[in-house]
């Protein structure tokens, strides 16, 4: 079973960010991405939906032999993690936006949080919040219509830069001296927002923390794969071309996306 992949699902092209860190810590390991990118965004939908989409995606991953699934959107961990990890054999690893980094790190006690309406409305963000959010003021944000732009190719849109002005300067306004985000599209966007930021903003995002994490439950139930690596797979429900251009010129990986 050390030798089998390691599953990962988004409801798009955003969880690359996290099979991007994944890769860098756990090289030898084989990966599957799955896009499902008919339902994105999960951020606008009821949770029954993102529920049910969660399983069926889950499915599909087990069905190709994954020992370990990574449920790369913070909006269906939210939602449905807890369910997963009841119905099915293999661990699960989900992703919360990293308030309690920025909460202990922001000098000026003030901290933006840029995510999908569904992770802001969930309980699982809740409980963070009030977890590690109480002592900082925070800016929380909507990043309503980016999804859709980085999904439809736009990443470097003037349209783009419009929106991303648009939500984070509630945040310039109130002087935040971190950013969260909560969606794992939005590192895509981490230069942008940069530029649109004062230079001494932090930009952080979970990748590095889930893939430390991935490391551990695998390391912890004897998973880690010590055999000679298989070639990743990706697959599409959607338009391949973005998720193609992406993995090329972002990620810099030349590999073959199959649509399903």
């Amino acid at each position: 079973m050390s030798s089998a992949p390691i599953g990962i699902f988004d409801s798009g092209i955003g969880g690359l960010t996290i099979y991007h860190e994944l890769v860098k810590m756990l090289p030898k390991e084989q990966f599957i991405y799955l896009a499902d990118s008919n339902h994105a965004p999960y951020g606008e939908r009821p949770p029954e939906d993102i529920e049910r989409f969660s399983f069926v995606n889950s499915q599909f991953l087990i069905d190709k032999g994954c020992k370990l699934i990574v449920v790369a959107c913070n909006t269906a961990t939210t939602i449905a993690v807890k369910k997963l990890r009841q119905s099915f054999q293999v661990p699960f690893i989900g992703i919360e936006p990293a308030i309690k980094p920025a909460a202990l790190q922001s000098s000026r006690k003030k901290v933006g949080v840029l995510a999908t309406r569904g992770t802001l409305n969930s309980t699982l963000f809740q409980e963070t919040y009030q977890r590690f959010g109480q002592d900082v003021e925070t800016t929380i944000q909507v990043g309503k219509g980016l999804v859709e732009l980085i999904e439809a190719g736009k990443k470097n849109s003037v349209e783009m830069t419009a929106l991303l002005q648009k939500h984070l300067q509630p945040m310039i306004d109130n002087e935040v001296d971190y950013i969260v985000l909560g969606c794992t599209h939005y590192p895509f966007l981490k230069d942008q927002i940069q530029e649109l930021t004062p230079k001494d903003v932090e930009i952080i995002d979970s990748g590095e923390a889930v893939a430390r994490q991935t490391k551990s439950i695998l390391k912890s139930h004897n998973l880690l794969n010590h055999s000679e690596k298989e070639k990743d797979q990706f697959y599409i429900n959607g338009n391949p071309t973005v998720m193609n251009s992406i993995l090329k010129e972002v990620l810099n990986i030349d590999a073959e996306v199959t649509p399903l």
